[in-house]
Order: structure tokens, then sequence, then C-alpha cells
């Protein structure tokens, strides 16, 4: 345990090191003032856990039916196995190569798998993370096709030459047994007939081999004699063949959209034709040709009449339906439309025994972008309800944030208000794919996903133990009014498409409260509640926000400001769109440019908000002269202050969400050197101020009075208090009025009641005040608050794209990150925005003797400012009272934009924001009053002199901490000189706290606190796609996430207490399970040999009889998962008693075999005993020469 002594370091002894350097700051601390670090680097190891989601750009599927496990494979050379809910797993093949094929070894607990490449590849799943035991590589011919009979270890492998070649799968070697395609079509063709595109066995005789060549040749191949029985022609090319399971009849789906079938000893022609979506003409001709049909399946049931399965075939003139899945089942033909093309599908049966009835009770049917499994069973053949988490994509996902160690309450909440979203209509039967078992893993804490997506809907997962599961989704659209056509659109030039895109978020777990910011410069602030409400008029907030640069530099020092200045903070209705002294103003005609005017329009009829988040207000930012408000780049909110902040590029605004009023609105460069008596002052966004007056916060002569004045000295007047003006005030407030209800205008009266007493009430100026922006508004009034900077910028460079750049959130080369200020690395952009906030109680000013409630304030360009905040007593007083908002100056400058910030005490713990404890808001007054608990405030410090907290930055390029409140520096690190910091967290870890960091290199870094020691640093992941850097984010006790496709979330760690688990918390694919019996052959059919007839396969594919294969053919390739190191790697008492009860079952079907031989030799004896006795009878008195 290290030991760092915060004294020595501000008396200037320093550490030396190559990146991390500590400055010799001037302070006199304590002699105790020491901070024990724990975290050592053998705390720290980086390994993938799970990835969750839908598998991306899926390419085949396989289905083992006994151990109920379903494999689907990817063109990128990805592998997702998903069993039971709950149990999944991910491996990649190592070329990236496009899966062609899936073959389960069935409850063998193997599978092969064949690749683009031309490789095959044995995958050992019997171990949790599974392993490739061989790979064969062919060198000559490309691979088209692979057939693995049940329960046999010759696998039959067709080419794009035509010819078929047989691997032993126990040792991936070749056999010398070739099938040469111009054997096996001699001279019933003149051409080539193109590669293999089916391969399989007769169900009745193994012996008898199917193959079926792309140009519509099908060969009955006898592989005893290695001739063709039968040769069966058609003229449209073949895509897929089924056999029924008596082996006497198969079917052929082919390019015109037909299906024949075919009895196995006529060959001549088909035994029927048919084209299930052809019309058919009257006349007897032959019906139109259709699309192709894909894929067929043929299976049979003892009860009633077969099923036939086929993807395709559609009428060519159904164009733009989607795909669709027929089902024939007897005289009926039912089509099912499919969300998304159909890339395979696969008819789940009882048996997995060809020869037997098939029984299919479901159709898992995979989709380029979804999972559907549909029960055969029922009528309507309705689909079942999918418990994977396989929806991470219906939107594309915008944001992601990860919450671990949440609140115990929290999921089982959000759990009771989503169980009522589920749609109904599913099939009553449970889950098919139910294989494996779950982890045991020891680690039980709540861990939270929330996705935000660009249709403004956000979903909240559970991700506790390695599992993913959907518990609520919440919809912001809801809060808006929708186009109803084309001609409808939302009058924003942001975004062309997704006005309703989830920006970023900020979620309080402990209070349940949420806000979101949308790319159409919109907040929505969300309280939890159980119970359902109507709510009649959506609270209402629209903020001016501008940063402009004036000529004239500044206000007279002495006070009196310059009466040609505009003011500061201008409000009126929301309601209102144009002043009546200002006509262009809120308008949107082609008079003038579009002027307070927001991006959405709020629906003005009664909302149904069900239990769950609920909306309490809207903030929007509207239109300032034609210009469309810049993006919201970060935002917060604190459950205990009552108070929603967010930044853009124009600057930040505080809003106090109980009161429903804009306490603070101000450019970046305004929060600059407060007590600079020539700093910019903020003005309203008009170019000169009319002569009617609307509501202004701080006007004229008292404009520097009111600015300085505290908020606890008496109230202010927001107005002028001039007569005439209240009045006009009150009279347009009233006429604005009839859209809403009379109570409302009765409240906004009570307002301007407030407003004329308290203009009567002035103070003395108190030097370093609260600077007061305050709009009393009533529960239902909505305010509209604007206002200007006093200088003009001439740069129009905005953080968000525009129409040149179309959806810049929801593809994959954008950045829309709230706390990214890497935008600003990569685009290099010059406006300094707004980039992280932090919320805390430490000292605001160097003066401070006393905690206080403020906030930091990071940008885009380094600078760290802080705000204090003076806060009312709780309670009715919190209600009525204004909050005090003064701008502190700057506390630091770092390299690059603020990512991150954070606040230590003076023994490294860290000290979260205050939160508020939940209450239901809808609930009675008693039970809100024994749920609502504020967080108490924090005592007052004693050491009036000594630095007790520590403030923890972290920028694109270095991290540094300072101490509070003398605001000297005293660690610094430099976290990249090449690169840039793409997202960094203050996490919690083994009892710890650190910072973590991604860096667009691929590098995973963790640095000690407060010492900033550096203790991991990984090459994980290079940056080659936004949507990583978009998405990747931290969470406390080691863990972290990122969406590594458009579908998928891929898990990690960087604790080693977790990898060291991890193989115990993974789920298991494989269990030991009883293979069915074989169906009974009968007595007649063994008597007389109708029977299944089997294959001694060894004799005729051995080396001994097939002599060997080329060896420039294939190459076989020893796979890292191989048999002795499958051994050595599997572990934990449940593979151990597996594989002792498959030893036992061997041993018993060994001596099982081996008692029978013994019986039949006992009986051979025994009889030739008996007839050696009869016959010494039959000559014992008998001479010789009578023989």
């Amino acid at each position: 345990m290290k030991k760092f002594n915060i004294r020595k370091v501000l008396d200037g002894l320093t550490a030396a090191s190559s990146s991390s350097s500590a400055t010799a700051q001037p302070g006199t601390p304590r002699e105790n003032d020491v901070v024990q670090e724990t975290l050592q680097s053998e705390h720290f190891q980086l390994c993938k856990t799970v990835r969750h989601g839908f598998p991306y750009q899926p390419s085949s599927m396989a289905f083992d039916p006994v151990q109920k496990i379903l494999a689907i494979g990817t063109q990128t050379g990805a592998l997702r196995l998903f069993g039971r809910a709950g149990v999944e797993c991910y491996c990649q093949h190592e070329s990236n190569a496009a899966v062609i094929q899936l073959q389960f070894l069935i409850n063998e607990g193997a599978l092969v798998s064949a690749l683009a490449d031309d490789s095959i590849h044995l995958w050992n799943l019997r171990q949790k993370i599974p392993a490739i035991l061989h790979s064969l590589k062919f060198n000559r011919e490309r691979i088209t096709y692979c057939h693995l009979p049940f329960q046999s270890k010759w696998l039959y492998i067709g080419t794009e030459r035509g010819n078929i070649h047989i691997v032993n799968v126990e040792s991936f070697t070749l056999s010398g047994y070739v099938i040469m395609w111009n054997k096996a079509i001699e001279l019933s063709t003149k051409t080539h007939p193109g590669p293999v595109v089916h391969i399989s066995d007769n169900p009745m005789d193994e012996g008898k081999l199917l193959i079926g060549f792309e140009s519509g040749i099908v060969v009955l191949w006898d592989l005893k004699c290695k001739k063709a029985d039968y040769r069966y022609n058609y003229d449209e090319a073949i895509h897929s063949v089924a056999w029924h399971h008596e082996g006497k009849q198969f079917v052929c789906s082919h390019s015109d959209g037909t299906l024949t079938t075919w009895n196995v000893r006529t060959p001549a022609k088909p035994a029927q034709i048919i084209t299930p979506h052809g019309k058919q003409p009257k006349d007897g001709k032959k019906p139109e040709p259709c699309k192709p049909i894909l894929k067929v399946e043929y299976k049979t049931t003892r009860a009633g009449d077969p099923f036939m399965v086929l993807s395709g075939g559609l009428s060519y003139d159904t164009v733009g339906r989607r795909a669709c899945l027929t089902v024939m089942h007897g005289k009926s033909t039912a089509v099912l439309e499919m969300d998304y093309p159909i890339v395979d599908f696969l008819t789940l049966c009882e048996t997995p025994y060809p020869n037997d009835f098939q029984e299919p009770y479901a159709v898992v049917v995979l989709l380029e972008k979804d999972l559907v499994v549909i029960d055969l069973g029922q009528i309507g053949y309705p689909i079942f309800e999918n418990p994977y988490p396989l929806t991470i994509h219906e939107s594309p996902v915008t944001c992601c944030e990860y919450f671990a160690d949440c609140p115990a309450e929290l999921i089982p909440a959000l759990y009771s208000v989503g169980c009522r979203q589920k749609r109904q209509g599913y099939s009553k039967k449970e889950w098919p794919i139910s294989g494996g078992n779950w982890g045991q893993g020891t680690q039980s804490y709540p861990e939270i996903i929330i996705t935000g997506h660009a249709d403004g809907s956000i979903k909240f997962w559970d991700a506790s133990a390695l599992m993913l599961q959907v518990l609520y989704k919440l919809k912001t659209a809801k809060v808006f009014e929708r186009a109803r056509g084309k001609e409808e659109k939302p009058n924003t030039d942001i975004v062309d498409e997704d006005p309703f895109a989830i920006q970023t978020l900020s979620w309080c777990p402990e209070s349940r409260m949420l806000c979101v910011a949308g790319v159409s410069a919109h907040v929505i602030v969300y309280r939890f509640s159980k119970q359902e409400i109507t709510t009649e008029v959506v609270q209402l907030l629209e903020v001016r926000m501008q940063c402009e640069f004036s000529e004239v530099d500044s206000p007279d020092p002495g006070g009196e400001q310059t009466p040609t200045l505009p003011t500061p903070g201008a409000s009126s209705s929301p309601q209102e769109s144009e002043l009546p002294t200002q006509p262009s103003t809120g308008s949107n005609s082609s008079d003038g440019p579009r002027d307070n005017i927001p991006c959405l329009q709020v629906r003005s009829s009664p909302l149904k908000q069900s239990p769950g988040n609920q909306v309490e207000l809207v903030i929007q930012l509207v239109w300032v002269s034609g210009e469309p408000p810049q993006q919201i780049t970060s935002l917060a909110i604190n459950s205990s202050y009552g108070l929603v902040v967010f930044g853009n590029s124009n600057g930040l605004a505080v809003v106090d969400y109980l009161q429903k009023t804009l306490l603070f609105n101000m450019g970046t460069s305004e929060l600059y050197s407060p007590s600079d008596p020539y700093q910019r002052q903020p003005r309203s966004p008009r170019k000169a101020k009319p002569s009617g007056a609307t509501c202004d916060s701080n006007d004229g002569s008292n404009a520097s009075e009111d600015r300085c004045r505290s908020p606890t000295s008496g109230s202010t007047s927001p107005c002028n208090s001039d007569d005439d003006k209240k009045q006009n005030f009150i009279e347009k407030v009233k006429l604005k009025s009839r859209r809403f209800s009379k109570t409302v205008a009765n409240d906004f009266a009570k307002m301007s009641r407030k407003i004329s007493s308290s203009s009567e009430q002035k103070t003395d100026l108190e030097k370093g005040g609260f600077q007061r922006r305050r709009i009393q508004a009533c529960k239902k009034q909505l305010c509209c608050v604007k206002r200007m900077a006093t200088a003009r910028m001439n740069l129009k460079e905005d953080l968000c794209r525009t129409k040149s750049d179309p959806i810049f959130y929801a593809r994959d080369n954008s950045f829309t990150r709230s706390r990214s200020s890497s935008v600003a690395s990569i685009d290099r952009e010059s406006r300094e925005a707004i980039s992280s906030f932090y919320f805390c109680e430490s000292f605001p000013r160097k003066t401070d003797s006393l905690v206080s409630p403020c906030l930091l304030v990071g940008t885009t360009h380094g600078s760290v400012m802080m705000v204090a905040l003076n806060l009312p007593p709780s309670g009715d007083q919190r209600l009525q009272q204004p909050v005090g908002i003064a701008s502190c100056g700057t506390l630091v400058k770092l390299k690059g934009g603020i990512l991150t910030m954070a606040l230590l005490d003076a023994t490294g713990t860290l000290l979260p924001p205050f939160f508020e404890q939940w209450y239901d808001p809808n609930a009675s007054d008693e039970e809100k009053e024994k749920s609502r608990k504020r967080r108490p405030a924090s005592p007052p410090s004693s050491q009036e002199s000594q630095d007790t907290h520590f403030a923890i930055l972290c920028s694109e390029k270095q991290a540094k901490v300072v101490a509070l409140p003398s605001q000297t520096r005293i660690y610094k690190h430099s976290i990249t000189e090449t690169s840039f910091v793409l997202r960094a967290d203050v996490v919690q870890m083994a009892g710890a706290n650190c910072i973590a960091c991604f860096c667009a290199n691929g590098h995973i870094m963790t640095l000690s606190l407060p010492s900033l020691r550096p203790l991991l640093d990984v090459n994980y992941l290079p940056l080659t796609d936004m949507r990583i850097a978009r998405t990747f984010c931290f969470s406390n006790l080691g863990q972290a996430l990122y969406l590594t496709s458009p579908t998928e979330i891929q898990r990690i760690t960087y604790s080693q207490e977790t990898c060291d688990n991890l193989q115990e918390m993974l789920s298991e694919l494989f269990t030991p399970v009883e293979t069915p019996e074989a169906p009974n052959r009968g007595f007649f059919k063994g008597l007389f040999g109708g029977g299944a007839q089997s294959l001694d396969r060894e004799d005729l594919f051995g080396e001994t009889a097939a002599g060997k294969a080329s060896r420039s053919l294939a190459q076989h390739i020893p796979g890292p998962g191989n048999m002795e190191g499958m051994k050595g790697a599997a572990s934990g008492v449940v593979g151990e008693l597996a594989r002792a009860r498959i030893a036992l079952d061997e041993r018993g079907q060994k001596l099982g075999e081996l008692e029978e031989r013994t019986a039949a030799m006992m009986a051979s004896a025994e009889s030739f005993s008996k007839h050696a006795h009869d016959m010494m009878l039959k000559y014992k008195d008998k001479k010789w020469y009578q023989l």
C-alpha cells in the first residue's frame, strides 16, 4: 500500500515520471493529511465478457434437436449460440470470412462451420468458451454445401466444381473416397451440371446419397457400388431438396417458383409440379413464372397431412411486398409476411431421426434483422415471445449509458411498469430453444443499461449477472405533435429525419429522475410514478440561446450602464409567437427570418401517461433571427437541488424544474472572470429594444443592482417598476391566455400581483452576490425566457451537422456524445462549447471556508469554471423563493476538451452529487411525506484554511487534480500526446476510485486517485467506427460496454476479480442428455427387410478401403482448442460430473455389448456341445465298417 503525503506535494517535493508530473504549489496542509491508495495494477485485467443483441448480418443457421441449441453464423465470421433465456455465447473465426453453413454433431457437443474462404472448422461446445478443435482448408476447390448425417462421423462436402469429398470429423482428415461430377452424371447431359447445392442420404437407406446440382440435375448415388442409380432432370435451376421420411419421394424447389415432387423409382418425369404462388390460367397453360423458391422443407405427421414450408416463390407482380414464409398443410396455404428479408429457416421436429414421422411443432425463421419462431401447433400460426435481447436495433442506437450497483428496488420497479407494455397474441407454449444452463456467478449487484434511439425511444435493460433483458420502454416522441403528411414536416433544419432522436441523457437512479436531450434542441424532464395520469397541458419552457459579440465592449465600470445597450433577459408567455411592438418576432412568414420558434411543436391535446417515466417539463431552444438552435452537447440533472443544466456551443442554461423557470442563461465567454469590471453583460437578443416592454429581469439603471443582489436579501422585480409597463404585461398575458383555461389566466394575474408587490422592495448592493434571473411561474404557466450576449461572433460553425451531412447521429461515421468533446478534436471547431457538468457541494471560491452547492462546468477548449448555487430552504420556500446563481470564474485549464469531473474528500473518498430519494408524485400526501427524504445538507467544514476537497478533472489529453478551496494543482498526468481520449469516467473499483479512459488509438487506461498513477494500459480496440466512440461507456466495479455493431452490445471488464470468476459466471451450452430411442422397425419390416438400411461407412470411407486423399487438396490445421487443451481448460464440478456420466454411459454400453457377445458365445458353445453329444450317441454302437 503506497501512501501519498499532500504536504510534501504542496511544499514542492515532486515525483518525476515520464508520463506523470506533480507540480509544487504553495500550501500549508496538516501533518496528518495522508491519502492511502489501495488500488494496484494487479487489480486490473481486461477481457471480453458477453455479447448481446441480434447477430449482425446473419448468413446461416443450425439447430441441435436434442440439446435444443440454436447456432447462427454471420457474414463477418462470428458465431452466436442461443439456448434458454439468458444462455448465449459468442465466438469468432480468425479469418472473419462469412459462415456459409453450420452443421451440429447432434447431442455430441460439437459444431462444424463452413466458411466462404473454403475452410471448415470443428468447434468444441462442451466448454463454456467454445474453441476450435480442428480446421481443414481446401486449396483447389470452393465449398458450396455440407451434409453430416445423424450419428455419423463422416461429413460430405460439395464443391463448386460439382465434386463431393468426405471428411472424418474426428480426425478432420480427408477420405480417399471422392464422387466426381462426371461419374455422377455420365452422359445424361452435355454440359457441366454446376456446383453442388444439395447433399442428403436416403432416410431409409444410408447407402444411397442424393446429390443436387445447380443446373437442375439430381443424382441418386449408390455409395457401395460407386455408381448412380437414378438421374432426375428438370429445366429449371435447383435451390433446395427435401425428403419424405419414408425415402420414396423427394421435393425440389426451383428458380421459377415451382415445386417438383419425384418418385425415387420414376426418374423420367416429376410425379407433381406445383407453383404455390402462381396464377393458374384458365386454358390450362403453364402458370406464369414466379420468384425463386429458395428453400423447401417437407415434414410428416402421424395424425394428419404433412407440412410443406417454403420461402420465396412470390409472384413478380407483387412489387414492394415484404418477404413471406409459406406454410402448406393439407389443402390450406398460409402466407406469413415478415418484416425483413428471410436469410434461412428451419423446421423444428420432435425426433432427430430422419426415417420417422417428423412431427413438426415450430419454424425458426432467421431474418436480416430479427429472429422469429412460429408455432405450427396452433391455429393461425402465432409466434413465440422471444426471450432474447434482440431488439436493441429496433431503432438505431444513438446513445448509451451503463449503471452498475444500482439501488436494489430499481429493477423490480422498472419491470413492474414495463410488463404492462408487452404485446398480446403470442403463443402460449414455452420457448422451444431451451438448452443449456445458467452460470453460477457470485456477483449479484444490479446493473442497468439505458439506450437512446433514433425514433426518440429510450429502453431500460436489466444487465445483471451477464444477462440482458428489456425492462421498460419510454417513447419521448409522444410529447410532440407528429407530422401527418409530407407537407407537415417539423420546422427544423438540424436534421432531415428522425427529429426526435435521443442525443444524450442524464439519469439519477436514486430519485429516478430522467432528463433527455434530443437532436431538435429539446430537453424533457421525467419523473417516475407507478400511477397512470392524464396531463391536460404539458409544461413548456422555451429558451432563447444566442452567442453574439457587440462592437460596444462593456458597460461603464462605475456601475452606470450605457443606455444604448439592450438589457439582459426578456421573458414572455410561451404561447405568444409575436410581440405587439415587433411583428416579425416569433413568425415564420416570408416577410422575415424565422424567430422565437422551436423546432418541434409540443402537443396541445391532453397527454395520457402510463405508469413509469412521466413528463414533468419540456424545454425547447428556439430559432434566433433565422438561425436554428444549436444542438445540446451536455446535460445534467440534480434531484436534490431540483435543477437541470444543459449547454451547447452558445453557452449554458440552468432551469429550475420545480418552479418551471429559467434561472441562468449565459454565453460560454461570459463565464470567464466575473470579477472583471469590464466583463460582458448578458443582454436581450434584439438588436434594439422596442418601445413596448416585455418582462425584463434586469432593466435600465437597475441592471447592475439586480445583477449583484443576493437572492436571500429580498425579492427583486423581474420587471420595470413603471406601472404602465406592468399593466401592459398583465393585459398581454390575459390576452394570450385565451388558449388556456381560466385557472391558468388567474394564475398569471396572481403572478403579476407578486411582481407589483416585489418591485417596491429594494436593498443595497452586495459585492460578490448572485446574479438573479428568475421568472415567477405557477404550476401550469408556460414561460419563455430570451437573452443575448453583448458581443458578436463572426464564426458560424456548428457542432451539429446540417442537411449536407444527413443523420449524423444514427450513422456509423458519426459522433454525438454529449460529453465527447472529441468532436472538437476531429473537426477542430473553433467555437467553444459546453462539454461537461458536475453538481457538487464544495468551495466555489478561494476565499470560501464553508462548502456550498456549486456546479463545475467544462468546455471543449479545456476550461473548467465554477458556478455557485444558492438554494432556498426545502419545503414551501423552495417552491416560492428563487435559486441564486453566480459564475465564479475559471478554476483551471487543461489541454483538450473536458470529458469528466468528480470530487474527492480529504481521505480520497468520492463525493457523489446529492440526490433526493424517490417518492411517487401522484401518491397521497401522507405517502409522499413518508417516502420523500432529501439528503441532508453537508455539514460545514471546520478546516477553514486547509484544502479538504480534490477536484478530479479529465480532458481529451490530460488529467489534473486540484485542491479546494485553494485551487492549487497538486497532480497532473498526460494521458496521450498522439491521440485523444474519447470517453473518461471516474468509477469505483475494489472499494476505491480511479479514472477509466478509452482513447481513439484503442488503448484502455486507468489512473489511480488522487495521484494519477497509471494502473492499466491495454491496446484493446482501435477506433475503426464512430459508433464505438458514441456508445463506449464505463461503469463501476470494472464494467464497460460499447456498441460493436449496429445490432450488438459488447460488454467487457477491466477487473481482475471478474476475469477470475468469468468461467463460473458464463452459461453452459452443453448438458448431458440421452439421445431418443430409434424408431421401432416393426415385426413385418424386420422380417421382410422393409426398414431402414444401415451402412458401415468406415468400411467404405476408411483409409483401408478408400486409400489416402491427395495432400494438395486440403490442409489440416490443428485448432487451439484440441482435445488436450479442452481437457485442461474444462473445469468445474458440472463439467467433471458430465464427463464422468458420459464415461459411465460409455462403459455401461461396452459392458452391455460384452455381455451380449458372451451370451451369444455361450449359446453357440451349448449348441455345439449338444450336436456333438447327439453324434456320439448315434455312432456309439456301430463298427467302423458300418459308418
